[in-house]
């Protein structure tokens, strides 16, 4: 998703800058990344933003992946949301970070993965679908970030599974996870696989019959 955000320069830093902000509707936040002309070289740009902006940003389907045209001064750098910070009880947002990226290079980022498709292992086999693994490592170019990674599971059968390595070529990314990493696979419920290692664990035996009365040898000797 490509989006616009218009910032300003502010001037004064600490907690009760940031305070004086939040009352007036705007969050603090910093631009970090390569220093255009009027930029300081270290500590980044301190800039104020309007948090509801920045929020609709990072609820959208790229979310933090978002490519973002950053206004500033009369100009324009595109960045991505390096981090950012909320209120543990009212989620609301305190302060965001950006990045300025270069377009011809390329970065690393996170995308989720999503599922579609409805496995025959679970349908026809009475399996449960195990989704360990819901986000990627992707190397790609800045105008390239998947929004997600989607996999087809419709042909997986029980014990079947999909790993990173399994996951399709695509010209404009690459996947950098560990390529062994477990993204999906079809198990057996828990109560069955318990069963079922209950049966294997278990060895058959004969029943042993207690003996009562005397036995072979006692009857075979005279009594004294």
């Amino acid at each position: 998703m490509d989006a616009t955000l218009e910032v300003v320069k502010r001037d004064g830093r600490g907690k009760n800058e940031a305070r004086r902000l939040r009352v007036a509707g705007r969050i603090p936040a910093v631009v970090y990344g390569a220093p255009k002309a009027g930029q300081a070289s270290d500590g980044g740009v301190a800039v104020a933003a309007d948090p509801k902006a920045v929020l609709r940003i990072l609820h959208s389907e790229a979310g933090a992946n978002s490519l973002i045209t950053l206004k500033l001064d009369g100009g324009e750098s595109q960045v991505m949301v390096k981090q950012y910070q909320l209120d543990p009880v009212t989620h609301q947002l305190l302060h965001a970070d950006f990045y300025q990226l270069a377009l011809d290079r390329v970065i690393t980022v996170t995308v989720p993965v999503h599922l579609k498709g409805d496995p025959k292992g679970v349908k026809l086999q009475g399996g449960m679908l195990d989704f360990v693994t819901r986000e990627v490592q992707v190397e790609c170019l800045p105008a390239n970030i998947p929004e997600r990674i989607e996999i087809d599971v419709t042909d997986l059968a029980l014990h079947d599974s999909i790993r990173i390595r399994d996951l399709p070529s695509d010209e404009k990314w690459t996947a950098v996870s560990e390529p062994e990493t477990m993204l999906v696979h079809i198990i057996l419920p828990k109560a069955e696989e318990a069963a079922a290692a209950d049966t294997e664990e278990t060895p058959s035996a004969e029943p042993e019959v207690a003996k009562k009365g005397k036995t072979d040898k006692e009857a075979e000797e005279p009594k004294k």
